[in-house]
């Protein structure tokens, strides 16, 4: 038997670790073993001496066969004339001697091989959901097919690719699979993905926040950090067509490794630059007990001051050894602190939260000054009006004196005219200077919605309260009316509307200004403005906000429904033109003022509207019941019918938009229903806000899209 206790001594009086053989005794020995050599990988010592002693032993057996060599068994096999070994015979098994075979350790083989099946299995169940069909599981499924095709990581290579490459193995072919260049837990991609990738993101998503170097390359990213590698790589997964669900696929990752990281104390400014791409970019959440993109914010800048970014030129005040800084990295650093007071301001208005910013001399504005503490111009104007967006919330909406923050009416009113007056300033000013994308734009625009949206903390004795609303009105049809130029598809733009690439914040500010049309139009204040450009701008909107949606039956369109269901629940129309129909009596509409638009919500500064508005939607459906409920939902989800395109138009955009749908019985895409049947008696299931409400309205849903986020790790 070969490699038995007596298969050969070693020569030369040579020992190893293994063998304890005296120079010149006789063959006659025990041999030790470990169990390590039972398992023993290629190449292992004393195997040439092993097969020595065994052809003297029995002269009539030259070598053994592969197969016993593997198993370290006794063979029987004749060279000349080759006959088949017993044991081969026996077992079916291909008999033949290979003078290069060597023996692979079989634990490490069969955790390989486990590993590659379970690898499989995966890439077939998402092949399976995305509408492939595999006509032979079983074979598949085998360890033969899964020691062919290697290595099957969700994300560098599409569904497709991954079926005809089995099938191609099938035939008899061979395969050679790209090579994973980064991984992070069970989510590899190659070199083509990640620059797809990274081409995306400098195209679509780096204009709203211009701040990292797009000559450098995504693996000089990865050598800075992990984290800010995978962030970008996140960021441009939101709508990577290659591979829809390499979001789903990265973010339980992504978040298990930015939780570590900041469990580690981080001191390197790169970090901050992945907190800034994640607090702008949130991953996808279900509620708001979930979302924590307001504590991140709040790392993000105790980072960024623990390490000294606001302080660039003192660094070493921050630090254990000696900093000393070139012009580029000084530069660097500058740009970094400015951007996370950019995030951290968009974060607090769009949270209607205090913003936990700093501008401090360091951002301080320096004209005709040229060094590394100088901005470029799109960062400098977005500083400048996130500024005047932090003196809005505080003077506004922290006063010491009230409970809630608020400031009085008369120094409200004071402030107000104060700030109209600013921005108008801040308008020519950031207007005038050249080369300004259409992203500052539309922050400018979204900053005097913030400024305007104080008119709903005004009572209706408020002197100038009607002036104070069509201001906010004004400023809502200016900010809306912009946000459908962007939305418009543009030859400049051959990946369709940069809007679809919004931040989150523009995305609060849209949300704001359609609930803001909701409140005005459905109240008396629709007798003093053109109420059918209001009902047609309502619509469009809703018709942005589904089409900034991430993955199905997300947030945004979620909350598009609960709008829309609003809108007919609250019958606005009618209630407009009954209210036309009062007030005229043959003559001029005048508004009859009352206290209907006055807020029950008042702590979470301009976004208290959205709160206000939910919290009445909750307590009126809560008190009509379930009954009145399903009689009104049936109908309520459906879009005007006058402003809607084309079944056919509107289903490609759906598609386009927001992944595959299917018509329904109502001549609308189901998608349009939220994957919610509105005809049955569901009223658990529709939660189309519970991340606003933050747990109060907290009940029990089951939608795919977020099931496969909690399946990686973000429930």
């Amino acid at each position: 038997m070969e490699g038995g206790p007596g298969a050969g001594a070693a020569s030369g009086g040579a020992s190893s670790p293994t063998t304890s053989v005296r120079p010149g005794t006789g063959g006659s020995y025990k041999r030790k073993r470990s169990g390590i050599e039972f398992e023993s990988s290629p190449g292992s010592g004393g195997e040439e001496n092993e097969e020595e002693a065994e052809r003297r032993r029995q002269p009539g057996v030259k070598r053994a066969c592969n197969e016993c060599r593997q198993q370290k068994l006794r063979c029987d096999v004749v060279q000349d004339p080759f006959t088949v070994c017993s044991r081969c015979n026996r077992l079916k098994l291909e008999c033949k001697i290979e003078s290069n075979f060597k023996r692979v350790g079989k634990r490490s083989k069969h955790a390989e091989m486990e590993k590659q099946i379970e690898r499989l299995r995966r890439n077939l169940h998402r092949a399976q959901a995305q509408g492939f069909i595999v006509e032979d599981e079983e074979e598949i499924d085998s360890p033969l097919a899964n020691g062919s095709y290697s290595r099957n990581h969700q994300s560098f290579m599409g569904s497709e690719e991954a079926v005809s490459s089995l099938l191609h193995l099938k035939q008899g072919g061979a395969y050679q699979l790209p090579r994973i260049v980064h991984e992070i837990e069970n989510v590899g991609l190659t070199e083509v993905a990640i620059n797809d990738l990274f081409n995306d993101f400098w195209m679509c998503y780096h204009p709203y926040l211009p701040f990292l170097n797009p000559h450098q390359s995504p693996d000089s990213y990865h050598s800075q950090h992990p984290l800010l590698f995978w962030a970008i790589v996140a960021v441009a997964a939101r709508r990577y067509t290659a591979d829809p669900g390499l979001l789903t696929s990265v973010s339980g990752p992504l978040s298990r490794l930015l939780w570590q990281t900041v469990g580690e104390v981080p001191n390197n400014h790169y970090v901050v630059k992945a907190l800034c791409l994640i607090c702008t970019w949130p991953l996808p959440t279900s509620t708001t007990s979930t979302d924590p993109t307001h504590i991140l914010c709040g790392v993000m800048m105790k980072t960024a001051t623990g390490i000294g970014l606001h302080r660039p030129n003192h660094t070493q005040d921050f630090s254990r050894v000696s900093v000393d800084l070139n012009r580029e990295q000084l530069h660097d650093r500058v740009t970094t602190w400015a951007v996370c007071n950019i995030v951290a301001q968009s974060v607090g208005t769009g949270y209607g939260q205090p913003a936990s910013t700093l501008y401090d001399w360091t951002l301080a504005v320096r004209p005709g000054e040229d060094g590394p503490f100088t901005l470029s111009t799109e960062l400098e104007a977005r500083l400048q009006i996130e500024r005047f967006c932090d003196k809005v919330s505080k003077e506004m909406y922290s006063n010491a004196s009230d409970p809630r923050g608020v400031a009085g009416d008369e120094l409200r009113a004071m402030l107000t005219r104060v700030y109209k007056r600013e921005f108008s300033e801040l308008r020519v000013s950031i207007l005038s200077r050249a080369d300004l994308s259409p992203v500052v734009q539309l922050h400018l625009k979204a900053a005097g919605l913030h400024l305007r949206l104080s008119a709903f903390f005004d009572s209706s004795s408020t002197p100038g309260y009607l002036s104070d609303l069509m201001g906010l009105w004004l400023a809502t049809v200016e900010f809306l009316d912009y946000v459908l130029e962007l939305d418009a598809p543009s030859p400049d733009s051959p990946r369709g509307s940069i809007l679809r690439y919004a931040t989150n914040y523009i995305l609060q500010m849209i949300d704001a200004a359609c609930f803001t049309l909701l409140k005005l139009l459905g109240s008396f204040f629709s007798a003093s403005i053109d109420f059918d450009r209001g009902r047609l701008l309502f619509h469009r909107t809703i018709q942005v906000i589904r089409s900034m949606s991430i993955i199905n039956n997300d947030l945004p369109w979620r909350l598009a429904e609960l709008m829309v269901q609003m809108w007919n629940g609250a019958r606005v129309e009618q209630r407009s033109q009954q209210q036309m129909n009062n007030n005229s009596n043959g003559h001029e509409p005048r508004a009859v003022v009352d206290d209907t638009l006055q807020l029950k919500v008042r702590c979470r500064m301009s976004m208290s509207l959205m709160f206000d508005s939910i919290w009445r939607w909750r307590e009126e459906f809560q008190s009509q019941g379930r009954g009145n409920l399903e009689e009104s939902s049936a109908s309520s989800t459906h879009m005007d019918a006058t402003l809607m395109p084309p079944a056919h138009q509107l289903q490609n955009q759906l598609l386009n938009a927001a992944g595959s749908v299917t018509p329904s019985s109502h001549g609308l895409p189901s998608g349009m229903m939220g994957g919610v049947g509105y005809g049955e008696s569901n009223y658990e299931v529709f939660d189309p806000l519970n991340w606003m409400l933050d747990g109060l309205v907290d009940f029990p849903y089951s939608y795919a899209a977020v099931q496969g986020l909690e399946q990686n790790g973000m429930g």
